[in-house]
This record gives structure tokens, sequence and C-alpha cells, in this order.
């Protein structure tokens, strides 16, 4: 009682009501303060009794703000992209999300700086609403934010590099419009995040902006609606598309350097209800491709594949949906067979991996050059290793396994389900089931699912039913524990950082040769039989291993397990 009608400080008194600060720890900091320029906050942060979110939410509330947890809340990149770097750090402050009002939030590390707003007001050009939020989460989101642009290291403008792309100087092409400040921004924000695609969605009244980072849809920002012309035409002009076309979907390419990285955008315009969409897949150019052990098999599947790649002809074929890491696998294969006593020849749309010593080709259907037209060059110009990036048509397809028939070791990819599945999908393209029986060696099957955060994961006690999901008896509860999501900085509070592949891996032989005109099912449970591991039970041991939540495992495969 006697602590409470002392007259401390707004900021010490609202410490002592948390619980987070002692009397003694107080009056410790307040000396100090008698003696020193620095604010109480400071050196309570300073002596390490609380911490600078601690001190922020009190302030906040002291003077009436809302307090923001960068750590828990996104920025929203548009916003961010409204003011510049340098008056960012100059007022420790960071734009936060457009609200619907028409005005804009920003935190701010010092509330009691009254000035700030009005200045920040003027930069942004429109109504702003202060909120405060820790100095040092402030000050982590502006690198973060900003940061990565100046890595963003470009030739000069419309200089061409080796493959022909147009390569944009984003860097100094950022002080030309806010328009274009903005897509540079998204842009880096999505190589930031390691996203696979960026997407610039028009709705009614905004632009959204979203990325593809794991294998899952993430908004990134909303901007307003009348910056959408100018960013369309913006992306279209990267692209060297016509901005003045705006009815037909367009293709095209922007290729920018990261770093040392060069990373090549695939551009798609679409137009719907409320504008153009534009797509952005973002592919590393001449990345090096990973080696099998890289891949996370098993070491029973990784010894299945790799004897039936080394096998000296025959097809072996990579399945699965857009986006879970085929052309990786099949690198990975080529891997194996690179020397100089083959002669390696990819057909690919497009080349994302460099492969030493090998011809590689891009497919170009404009120029009349498509799968099944460069496959039929290939096979008169004397290779040992055909690598097809996907079977696409029927023709495609009887020209491959032809070659996998003739002496070739052809490796390919195909949209399909499963293993089992691949099976059936290549005889409704027409293949002849004799001449899968006698070309096909293996199909491997598989799916990206999203890695735990190491920084973050929780383990728990499964219950008596997820014991039984993941194939262990009852008494081992209490024994056996499993890892689930949690969410920190370190991972944008989303739980999981990076992909590992679950993988089914159907070698065809003995028994399943003669099953090739059987149903789905029957293949299936051949293969299991067999000893097939099922990319179900292929997600189970991750999942036992930390690596991966069962509830991943369960999105991934599409099966129920409980």
């Amino acid at each position: 009682m006697e602590a409470a009608r002392q007259p401390w400080p707004a900021v010490g008194a609202l410490l002592l009501r948390d619980g987070v600060l002692t009397v003694e720890q107080l009056e410790a900091a307040l000396d100090e303060k008698n003696r020193s320029t620095k604010r109480l906050g400071e050196i309570l942060v300073d002596r390490g009794y609380v911490t600078p979110t601690q001190v922020s939410r009190v302030l906040a509330e002291q003077h009436e703000l809302p307090f923001v947890d960068l750590v828990r809340e996104q920025v929203d990149v548009g916003a961010a992209g409204l003011l510049p770097e340098s008056l960012a750090v100059r007022y420790g402050a960071i734009p936060v999300r457009f609200l619907g009002d028409g005005s804009i939030l920003v935190a701010v590390g010092d509330p009691t700086n009254v000035v700030v707003a009005d200045d920040l007001r003027i930069a942004l050009g429109m109504p702003v609403r202060v909120a405060a939020a820790s100095p040092d989460m402030i000050a982590s989101a502006i690198a973060r934010i900003y940061g990565n642009e100046l890595t963003v290291e470009i030739e000069d403008d419309s200089v061409e590099d080796e493959t022909g792309a147009i390569v944009i100087d984003m860097r100094e092409a950022a002080s030309i419009s806010p328009a274009i400040k903005h897509v540079n921004s998204m842009i880096s924000r999505a190589l930031e995040l390691r996203a696979s695609d960026l997407h610039f969605t028009p709705q009614q009244r905004r632009l959204v902006v979203r990325v593809r980072v794991d294998g899952v849809m993430r908004e990134l920002g909303t901007l307003p609606k009348s910056l959408q012309p100018a960013i369309t035409s913006r992306l279209k002009v990267m692209a060297e598309l016509d901005i003045a076309e705006k009815r037909a979907p367009q293709d095209g390419r922007i290729a920018v350097r990261v770093g040392e990285r060069s990373v090549d955008l695939r551009v798609a315009v679409l137009p719907t209800t409320y504008g153009e969409k534009v797509t952005l897949r973002i592919m590393a150019s001449g990345e090096q491709a990973s080696t099998l052990g890289d891949l996370g098999m098993s070491d029973a599947a990784t010894e299945t594949f790799a004897r039936a790649v080394g096998q000296p002809f025959g097809a072996v074929l990579v399945v699965g949906p857009t986006g879970s890491g085929k052309s990786t696998t099949l690198h990975a294969a080529l891997g194996i067979l690179n020397d100089s006593e083959r002669q390696i020849t990819t057909i690919e749309d497009p080349v994302e991996y460099l492969v030493a010593g090998a011809d590689q080709i891009e497919v170009n259907p404009r120029a009349g050059l498509t799968f099944a037209s460069g496959l039929r060059t290939i096979l008169r110009s004397d290779p040992d290793v055909i690598l097809v990036g996907e079977i696409r048509d029927e023709e495609t397809a009887q020209i491959a396994f032809q070659a996998a028939m003739t002496g070739h070791v052809v490796l390919s990819s195909l949209h399909a389900q499963n293993a089992a599945s691949a099976i059936a999908r290549l005889r409704d393209m027409g293949v002849d089931p004799g001449l899968i029986a006698t070309s096909l060696s293996c199909i491997v099957a598989q799916r990206l699912a999203r890695k735990l955060c190491q920084h973050c994961r929780e383990s728990y006690w499964p219950d008596t039913e997820e014991l039984a999901d993941v194939g262990l008896p009852a008494f081992e509860h209490g024994k056996t524990w499993l890892y689930r999501a949690a969410g920190c900085e370190a991972c944008s509070t989303t739980g999981y950082s990076g992909r590992v592949g679950l993988f089914e891996v159907m070698p065809i032989r003995g028994e399943l040769r003669g099953l090739v005109e059987r149903s789905t099912e029957e293949i299936f449970a051949a293969a299991v039989a067999a000893g097939m591991v099922t990319m179900r039970q292929d997600g189970i041991r991750l999942a036992l291993a930390g690596i991966t939540s069962l509830a991943e495992v369960r999105r991934i495969t599409g099966e129920r397990m409980t």
C-alpha cells in the first residue's frame, strides 16, 4: 500500500501495477534518472528490469494510443512503401496498414513526440493515426522492409542478359514514381520471404498483393485502387508486354539480380472483373541443383530411386501437382548420371537449373519449339540421357517412351495424384500398355510439406488417437512426443519455415509389370504389398522426427488420419 501512495511517474506506476517491476527497481532507476539525461523507460530497459515492449505498452496506455505488436502483426509493405526509408529511420516510425476511413496507421517508438504525427502526415500525404510500438521492433521492421531493396543489384536499364531478357534497374527506377516504388518494394519483400509466386489481385476498392510462401498464400499488403492502373502498367512495361491491351491474357518475363543470384520472374496478365490481375512466378535462374542426398528421402527410398535411375535405359517419372518440387527431384537424379561418359540433353519449360556439360533447351511454342518437336530433334543428336521437363500430351509421351525402349535413359515429370495413378494417366494419353510395361523403370510421387520452425516449435504428448494415426500402440502415451506449430518473429508467426518432400517411390518390376492394364487401386495395393512406403507414411516419419507436424501431413496428403 505504501508503494501505491508514492508519486511515481506514470510509466513507473503502470509497470508496478502490471507486476513487471518492483519498487526497489523503480527507485534505483529513478535515482539514476536524477543523475542523467536518459528517460526512465530507457534506464529500466538498459538495466534489464523490463523489456522495450513492456515500456511501449504502458506508454501507449498513458497517451491513450493503440499498441501494435510488430512480432504478431504483419506490416503492409504497400503502406510502408509510402514513407521513404530515411524518414522512417529519422522518426523511428513505420506505416503498418491502411485504415478503412482513408487514413494510415503508423507505429512510432516515441509516442511522447507530438510533432512527429504532423511531420508524418505531410510526408505521407494522407491522414495519420499514430500507434505505439517497441522501438527495437520498429528498427527490425525497417531493416526487413527497406533493407532487402538495397541488395537488388541491376545493370543498366534495357540491357539484355545472356538469355535475351530485359534486365530492369529497380533501384534507380524506384525514384521515378510511387507506383514504381511499390512494385519494387513488393518484389523485394517477396524475394525476402522466399515466395514462389507474387499476385497483384484487383478488388472492387483496392489492389490486394499476396504471396505464396511454402505453398500457402499470404497477404503481403493492400494498395489504393487509384494506383492499380499505374502498377499494372509498370509490371507490363518491365515484362515488355502491350500496355494498351487490356482484354486479352498476356505472358512475359522479367529478369532481376539479387546480390549474386539471378532471378527470373515469369509474368502472367489475366483480365478480371475488377481489372487486370498480374501474377509473377519467381524462379531462381541458373541455381545449382540439389543432390539426391539433399531431397530428404528415406535411405531405403533413396537407394531404390538411385538404382532405377542408374539403369542403362528406361523411363523414370516424377509425378505430383504444380509446385511439388518435381523439377528439383529430376535434376537431383540427373546429378547421378552426369559424367564424361554420357551425353545429356534436356528440354524444359523453363530451364530452372544449369547442368554443367549438358545441352539444355528451353521450349518456345511461338517459334515452333515444343516438347514433342524438340524431343524428335534431340533423338537425332545422339543423346544417352534425356530430361523432358513435362509430358503434357500423347505425342510427347509416345516419343519419350519409345526413346526409353530403344536404349535411352529418359527422366520426365507428369501430373498425377500418386505413383499408381500415373500409369492410368499414361494410358489415357494413348501410350500402349505394353510399351509402359517394358519401358517404365520407376515412378516417384511427391508433395512438399512445410517444415516446423525450429525456433518456436512446441512438443506435446499425442493422445491415443494420434498415436494410432502414426502407427504406435496406446501404451506409448507419455513416452513419444510430437511437435506442432507455434509462431515467432523468425517464421512471421506462421510456425513453419521452409519445406520438405514427402515421397512415394514405386519401382516397376516383378508383378507390377504385369498389372499396367489393371485399375489404379489394384496397382497401388500390389505396390504396397511389395514394400512401397506411401506419401502418408513418409509424412508420419517426418512428423515423428519433429521435422513437420501431423496437421501438415494431413493437409498435404488429403487423407483423414483420425
